[in-house]
């Protein structure tokens, strides 16, 4: 009987024992690679664990950064909110501070004018004369000086808001030939105006005070020959140009004279008086207008400025005369005028220079005294002249509708007055009134006095 035994292990050959522990090996190896890669896995998680632990600082420190900015830049908003509305204060009180004290001055500036043209009339020596001229020359620059001051401080505010409407050029060009025509002829100058009949668009007081200054300008820098005002038509603009003889602007001066306090060679030549503010003016008021502003000009020749406005079929009217009385020759005799003012030194001043001229004037301090005026049956009055500014809450328009409602007629009335805005020139247009403002010129004055009175 055989027996049955279990292989002895240790009687293995090396080859089967090789292959073993080979494959021991490999189930090791294989072992170590899992744990290996799940090592790098927990490492590469703790990475991400702590790079997403570090952005996460990071975007609490950028968020709070960014809040402390916007904190900032509201904060500096509300600043800059309130600065914006202490300007904006600051220029309304300027505006308003200049407006008084601007009304204040031309008052007793517009009285000195009325009594110094009287003190150049009875002047016989031609010492005395050229003293009286010399204040005089004084008292306009004065006036020059505090309108331009007024104007760029109301400009500055946007206060001037273009009212745009058809305006007939011809009764300008009358209105500033007015004015215009005694300094001409005092300084022997050819001033020559074209009547005209073309209309534009634009605002008429801002328009007038362009073509005023420009005119102003021209008779001041020129010595000899003329000044010529003249509108033409160009296509679907309507170009207004004044012409002058005077020395010229050099090409490097033509910005440079339309800046404030900014004056050409040809005024530091001449000695002119001014801060170089008449043109600034013009170059505002045609940008608030969106007209344009030209220059022509050669050194030794002469200048043309021309401001350009769309054209507009004027209301039909007459045409205008180019003869109209500008001179100071003739005299208002013995006609009946009543002036209201409420400054004594001007109703002495008007009584002063209108029975000079030959007319039968009653002054009036107010309403009062209009209706003690007209309780005189035997005075009719050819023509009012009424300050804008009474006392109290009364203007010079309730006046002229008291004389006017009294007498039954429409008595031609002129508004004097300081005050260059829109609603007092709309008052006096609703009204049927000229206006005219301080200081008034005399000659102004008479000229628009005889026109009425034809």
């Amino acid at each position: 009987m055989t027996n049955s035994l279990p292989p002895d292990r240790s009687a293995q050959s090396p080859s089967d024992l090789g292959r073993a522990v080979d494959k021991l090996r490999k189930i090791n190896e294989a072992l170590m690679k899992r744990v290996e890669r799940s090592m790098d896995q927990q490492a590469n998680a703790f990475s991400l664990f702590q790079t997403a632990i570090n952005q996460e600082a990071q975007i609490r420190i950028r968020t709070e950064e960014l809040n402390n900015a916007l904190t900032k830049l509201a904060q500096a908003n509300v600043e800059l909110s309130e600065a914006r509305d202490a300007a904006e204060r600051s220029n309304a009180y300027k505006t308003r501070f200049f407006t008084a004290v601007g009304h204040d001055l031309l008052q007793p500036l517009h009285a000195a004018r009325l009594t110094l043209s009287e003190l150049v009339d009875v002047q016989t020596e031609p010492d005395q004369r050229q003293l009286t001229h010399i204040i005089s020359s004084a008292l306009v620059t004065i006036e020059e000086l505090l309108t331009s001051i007024l104007d760029i401080s109301k400009l500055e505010a946007g206060v001037f808001v273009p009212n745009v409407q058809t305006v007939a050029l011809g009764a300008i060009f009358e209105q500033l030939a007015c004015n215009i025509e005694p300094v001409t002829r005092r300084k022997r100058l050819d001033f020559r105006w074209r009547p005209t009949s073309l209309g534009v668009r634009s605002d008429p007081l801002m328009l007038r005070r362009i073509v005023q200054n420009l005119l102003a300008n021209a008779a001041h820098y020129t010595e000899a020959g003329g000044v010529l005002l003249t509108a033409r038509r160009r296509g679907p603009s309507v170009a207004i140009e004044v012409w002058d003889t005077g020395p010229g602007i050099a090409p490097q001066e033509r910005d440079q004279i339309f800046e404030e306090f900014q004056r050409g060679a040809a005024s530091e030549r001449s000695g002119g008086a001014g801060f170089g503010l008449g043109l600034a003016i013009v170059r505002r008021m045609a940008d608030s207008l969106d007209h344009e502003l030209g220059l022509d000009s050669r050194v030794g020749h002469g200048s043309r400025f021309r401001i350009t406005a769309p054209y507009a079929p004027a209301a039909s009217k007459s045409e205008p005369a180019a003869t109209m009385m500008c001179s100071n020759e003739g005299y208002l005799v013995a006609r009946p005028l009543i002036v209201i003012d409420n400054d004594l030194s001007v109703l002495g001043a008007m009584q002063t220079l209108l029975s000079r001229w030959g007319a039968d004037v009653r002054l009036a301090r107010d309403l009062d005294d209009v209706n003690e005026i007209l309780s005189d049956p035997a005075f009719t009055p050819a023509i009012i002249l009424a300050d804008y500014h009474l006392d109290g809450s009364v203007v010079g328009i309730d006046a002229v509708a008291r004389i006017r409602q009294g007498l039954g007629r429409n008595v031609p009335a002129i508004l004097i007055t300081a005050d260059r805005d829109h609603a007092t020139a709309k008052a006096a247009c609703k009204s049927n009134c000229e206006l005219l403002y301080k200081p008034v010129r005399p000659a102004e004055l008479r000229a628009l006095m005889q026109h009425l009175l034809a």
